[in-house]
């Protein structure tokens, strides 16, 4: 059955539910448009396949469209992803190139003549100077640009210029060379989504047998892509810092974007090192390829690892909280936002591998501590990190554009 926001009255109350539709009223036939480059597999896809939904529901006629790019093209969109995230990255006159002639021909056969349009991410950026600019446009920015690679960001604001607002989820992502208007709007997860809704134990039992994983010790898990600013071999390196003190096992639950054509090879370079290690039964991997089998893993876990080196925000924290999860994750770009250390979760340096171990080890040697911080990070999620306080922060910023 299709969902309805009076759906989320139980979990965020009735006012927040009012306060959308007293919003939405004024939107009504009105077109917003939804543009980035894949449909499935980060958190982008997952934030658009809940909110577009739910916003039709209210009144407001808002679509969703994919940039159709090739294989080069995503190569190169990463290499941008990762020089936006202070990668060192050669960026070249081809790779320029190929950017622009692929949104220069998506552009000639997608007709934007709606009255709104929101803008993810890199990879679409330079559609607003293909298409004939008619309406507001943002630019919604996803990833941590605390230190963007110079000459790139100089390539990219010829095109951010024609924006109309940038969207960013941290504070410390503004950007002071960029004279137009920045707004910090933090993402969301949607609560009822089978990824996020509560699951029995006999339901987790069972995935945690069909991926064969053994629950006879505590499980640290990291539940994220094979993308090297999630640091997964770091994450190896904590855990057998951690087993040194404490008996356990290690979960990286991941998944493969179809825009991100590092993954395999990443995910290829920790096996190898596992293996080296001689950990490979106390390590294991599970291609988090359905919804219900992340929530089953986040559910299963003892700890929640996120050892991110950038982060635009970490939704999979968000996901980790809500569960009543403790997590441990590094201050890295909008992580920081979500927890505030000793009280909903644990935060260290990104490169302080003793410091995540020994707070892993608390958590495992005190249930008790766990069970705290997991709590309390239930009800920050519920309080400032659901879908529906997301909508009410797009309807404004739409309704302020428009009207």
């Amino acid at each position: 059955m299709k969902r309805t926001i009076e759906d989320y009255i139980d979990v965020v109350g009735e006012e927040v539910i009012a306060r959308i539709h007293r919003r939405a009223r004024r939107l009504y036939h009105r077109h917003v448009f939804h543009l980035n480059s894949t449909f499935q597999g980060g958190g982008v896809a997952e934030i658009l396949s809940r909110v577009v939904p739910l916003m039709n529901d209210a009144g407001i006629d808002m679509g969703w469209r994919i940039l159709h790019g090739n294989p080069a093209f995503y190569d190169v969109t990463k290499k941008f992803h990762n020089a936006l995230q202070g990668g060192d990255v050669e960026i070249t006159e081809d790779d320029t190139k190929l950017y622009l002639e692929v949104n220069e021909e998506f552009a000639s056969y997608t007709h934007i003549d709606h009255d709104f349009v929101f803008v993810h991410d890199p990879q679409p950026l330079p559609m607003v100077r293909f298409c004939a600019k008619q309406q507001p446009w943002v630019w919604r920015c996803h990833i941590d640009l605390t230190q963007p690679h110079a000459e790139l960001w100089k390539f990219l604001k010829m095109y951010l210029l024609r924006f109309d607002l940038v969207i960013v989820s941290s504070e410390g992502y503004r950007k002071n060379d960029l004279p137009i208007e920045q707004r910090v709007v933090c993402p969301a997860i949607d609560p009822l989504s089978l990824k996020n809704r509560r699951q029995g134990a006999d339901e987790v039992r069972s995935y945690a047998r069909e991926q064969g994983i053994p629950t006879d010790k505590p499980i640290i898990m990291q539940v994220s892509r094979m993308d090297p600013w999630k640091d997964p071999e770091g994450v190896l390196d904590v855990f057998m810092k951690v087993r040194e003190k404490v008996d356990c096992r290690l979960v990286f639950c991941y998944n493969l974007a179809s825009d991100d054509p590092e993954g395999i090879s990443i995910y290829d370079r920790v096996q190898a090192k596992v293996h080296e290690s001689g950990l490979s039964k106390d390590v294991l991997f599970v291609l988090g390829n359905n919804d219900n089998l992340v929530n089953a893993m986040q559910t299963l876990a003892t700890v929640i690892i996120q050892k991110s080196i950038r982060e635009g925000f970490c939704l999979t924290v968000t996901e980790a909280m809500w569960k009543a999860k403790p997590v441990v994750a590094t201050t890295a770009g909008g992580i920081p936002s979500q927890i505030a250390d000793g009280e909903n979760g644990f935060l260290v340096d990104p490169h302080d591998l003793d410091g995540c171990a020994d707070r892993v080890v608390e958590i495992l040697k005190n249930p008790s501590l766990g069970e705290k911080l997991g709590n309390a990070g239930r009800e920050s999620v519920r309080q400032n990190f659901l879908t529906p306080r997301l909508m009410t922060d797009y309807l404004d910023i739409i309704l302020e554009l428009v009207e």
